[in-house]
């Protein structure tokens, strides 16, 4: 599914236009973006919850010629699902 599967969706099941839809699908993933780049989780009731985790410098290897490399530290976000949406999926 894409972005723009979504505002379809969105568009036929709450009843307002593409563009209006369009502007709600950006504002909820402005918001998603913008509580994560703080460093904030994201807990979306019976989907599931976007966790930031931070990673510290470690060591790695490049594949193609097997030297050494230093991994820098950085954010990552994870998704777990909610019990909900695994019994759902299951």
């Amino acid at each position: 599914m894409t972005k723009a599967d979504l505002i379809e969706k969105v568009s036929e099941g709450a009843g307002f236009s593409k563009k209006e839809s369009a502007e709600i699908v950006e504002l909820v993933f402005d918001i998603l973006k913008e509580n994560l780049e703080n460093g904030e989780n994201v807990k979306v009731s019976g989907f599931g919850n976007f966790i930031v985790r931070h990673k510290k410098t470690r060591k790695g290897r490049n594949p193609q010629t097997g030297d050494e490399i230093l991994i820098s530290e950085r954010n990552v976000v994870t998704f777990k699902t909610s019990q909900v949406l695994k019994n759902s999926l299951n």
